[in-house]
Formats: C-alpha cells, sequence, structure tokens
C-alpha cells in the first residue's frame, strides 16, 4: 500500500505588515520557496505531477490561479500544473491533505503543497469587498448579522472563563518561546532568505502585561481580545516536497515524517474557532492515538483564546503546546500559515527526536484540519 511522507519542508521567514516583504509580489514569494526545495533537494521539478497553493484571498495580485504563477515565476517547466485552494486560513494544510491523498491514490508520484497570503499587498477581507458573502437565508438561520473571528474570539473567552490577563500572559510566552527559539537556530535550517529578511519579523521582545493592558479591545467594549492577544496580520510562505516512501528511496531522497492521519471537521460557524477541539478528537480517534502519545502540537494562534480552549479541552501537556511560540509573536498570513506551520512542526521533530506531532487550524466558517506526522 501507498503511504505519503514529506521530503523536505521550507518557509520564508514571515514579514510584518508595510515590512520587509511590503514590495515583493506574493508568486515572486511563493516562487522563492519552490525554488529553494527544489534545489536543496536536488530534484528535476519538472518529476513534479502537481503543485497544490493555497490562498485565502485570491484577488488581485492572488488571482488567476497563484500556484500557477507562483510555478512559472519560478522558472518551472511549463509542463508542471498548478491549482490553488481555499479553506479559509487552513488553505495549506488542506494543500498537504490534497497532495498526500493523491500520492496514496497513485495520482501523484511527487506534488508539492504550499501556500502564500501577502495581507501588506492583498488585505484580508479584499475578497469579499461589494458584496455579502452569507444570504440572508443563512444568516437568519443563525440569528445574526454576519460571522466575526474575533467576535468568536470573545464568545471562546467568556464560554471558558478567560480573563483578560491569561489571554496577555499568553501572548507573552508566545513572543518568548518564538525569540528563544530564533535566538537557538531553531528555525536555521528550514528559511529560505527573501529581501534581506533572515528571521521572522513580527517577534516582539520586552513586552510586558502593563503594556498589553493599555491595548483597546474592539471587538467587545468590555472584552479581552486585543490586537495584543491576536495573531499578527503577515507576508510569507511555505512549501513541503510529497511522495511515497519507495519513490523517495528509490530518487535517493530521505523522507522527514510520513502523513500518518489527516481530517477535516466542521463547528459552530458563530462561535467558528472551536473547530480545532473537534478535529483534534477526530484525528486521534481515527489514529488510534492517545493524546499523550503527541510529542508536539502546533495549534495555529489566530487568537489565544483558540490554543487556550483548545488545551482546556483536549488535555494535552501545555509543553508541548507551540514550543516555539506561534502565530501571536511570528505572524499568521491566511493561506500560507499551514505550511509555515508544519514546517516548523517537522524540522521541530526532527531536530528533538519527537515521533508524533499534530497540527490543527481554526478557519472561517467554524471549520478546522488537523494532521498527525510520524517521524521516520
Amino acid at each position: 500500500m501507498r503511504d505519503a511522507v514529506i521530503v523536505d519542508a521550507v518557509r520564508t521567514p514571515i514579514g510584518k505588515r508595510n515590512g520587509a516583504l511590503a514590495d515583493v509580489h506574493p508568486a515572486v514569494i511563493s516562487a522563492t520557496v519552490l525554488r529553494a526545495l527544489a534545489e536543496r533537494n536536488n530534484f528535476d521539478p519538472s518529476s513534479v505531477d502537481d503543485v497544490i497553493w493555497g490562498c485565502v484571498s485570491q484577488v488581485s495580485e492572488q488571482a488567476s490561479n497563484i500556484g500557477r504563477n507562483a510555478v512559472l515565476t519560478a522558472g518551472w517547466p511549463e509542463t508542471v500544473p498548478a491549482t490553488s485552494v481555499n479553506r479559509a486560513c487552513g488553505s495549506s494544510q488542506q494543500a498537504v491533505s490534497f497532495a498526500a491523498a493523491g500520492v496514496i491514490a497513485g495520482h501523484y508520484d511527487f506534488a508539492v503543497a504550499g501556500g502564500v497570503e501577502s495581507m501588506t499587498r492583498v488585505p484580508m477581507g479584499s475578497a469579499a469587498q461589494g458584496g455579502q458573502p452569507a444570504p440572508t437565508v443563512l444568516l437568519e438561520r443563525y440569528g445574526v448579522d454576519g460571522f466575526n473571528q474575533g467576535v468568536g474570539a470573545e464568545m471562546i473567552a467568556e464560554r471558558w472563563g478567560m480573563s483578560r490577563t491569561a489571554l496577555d500572559e499568553y501572548s507573552l510566552r508566545s513572543h518568548r518561546l518564538a525569540a528563544e527559539a530564533i535566538d537557538a537556530g531553531a528555525f536555521d535550517s528550514q528559511l529560505v532568505s527573501i529581501a534581506g529578511l533572515e528571521s521572522d519579523e513580527g517577534v516582539r521582545r520586552g513586552g510586558t502585561l502593563e503594556k498589553l493592558a493599555t491595548l483597546p479591545t474592539p471587538f467587545k467594549s468590555d472584552g479581552v481580545v486585543s490586537a495584543g492577544n491576536a495573531s499578527q496580520i503577515s507576508d510569507g510562505s511555505g512549501a513541503l516536497l510529497l511522495t511515497t516512501s519507495d519513490i523517495a528511496k528509490a530518487a535517493g531522497l530521505k523522507p522527514l515524517a510520513r502523513i500518518h492521519t489527516a481530517v477535516v471537521a466542521g463547528d459552530d460557524p458563530v462561535i467558528m474557532l472551536t473547530g480545532p477541539i473537534r478535529a483534534t478528537e477526530l484525528a486521534l480517534k481515527k489514529s488510534g492515538l492517545s493524546i499523550d502519545e503527541i510529542g508536539a502540537f502546533e495549534v495555529n494562534e489566530a487568537f489565544a483564546s483558540v490554543p487556550l480552549a483548545w488545551l482546556a479541552e483536549v488535555g494535552a501537556k501545555e509543553d508541548r503546546l507551540n514550543p516555539l511560540g506561534g502565530a501571536i509573536a511570528v505572524g499568521h498570513p491566511l493561506g500560507g500559515s499551514g505550511a509555515i506551520l508544519m514546517t516548523r512542526l517537522v524540522h521541530h521533530m526532527r531536530d528533538n527526536g519527537i515521533r508524533y506531532g499534530l497540527q490543527t487550524m481554526c478557519e472561517a466558517g467554524g471549520l478546522a484540519n488537523a494532521t498527525i506526522l510520524e517521524l521516520l
């Protein structure tokens, strides 16, 4: 039976909004990781059967199949096909799942999965300008005027009894762990420099609870969610090369990890961000693994309340959760984040001899992906 393995995973450093990557077209950002993937592994891009590319705001510079434009911008052969997918924030994690399924089914021998988002050049919400994505009948079903992730983050904080201090303390943890990881060189082997950017740009050092407490709470006048305990608006990209164990061996490639289990889950679209809890439960049930067998977790830090609620419900050990910091510190370039998180996860597993790792992300509409990797 065919399997799906990750041969390599690379990413750009994550740039701040209006930061180092502000003048770089998203197809060029994408092409940077595609070229690096081929160069690092000395493989011929013409052997790639498909490139599956995640992107959320597929308008303006990210329109017209950004995946295909990335392939051509990278200078890869015109014979290499590509498609672009959108499962909101989980777009490039879903791209990996689609690529893995294609490899296992025999449709692909080699596939590249990844994604990009330039939130500087194509601002969040651009795709919905001029229209209401949710029709009246859908809004009436839930008795709301619209769906808002920030409001959902506030609802989670209220449901799980989280204080502003607890969220801000988690934010400081994210920045501290990310800074420690950068200083220790934990990301060096996975990063591809671009536009002079060598390291994740958004990490803040020396933050305090007092500073964070001064920030407004835009989603609720007496709320607890602020820009300081939410993910940063960012630019970046990541890419992974997938094949089977047998094909990798024949090609002289040494895989990093196997795609052990992949699931997607749906949950309440109003509170919206609790999907990772259900997705994790589904992934563990499908895999036959227990929570204690998972040595590292990447739970996307869209808002601090998301991983904190996840932690309270699934019973994982806190020190295994986002051990290198997360999106609150380094940023969340939407369609690129799934591939970026998986790149961080698989390298962390390799560097620390961790057999199983789990990644999950909340997504608009109450969705969530969860993927379990097994170290090889």
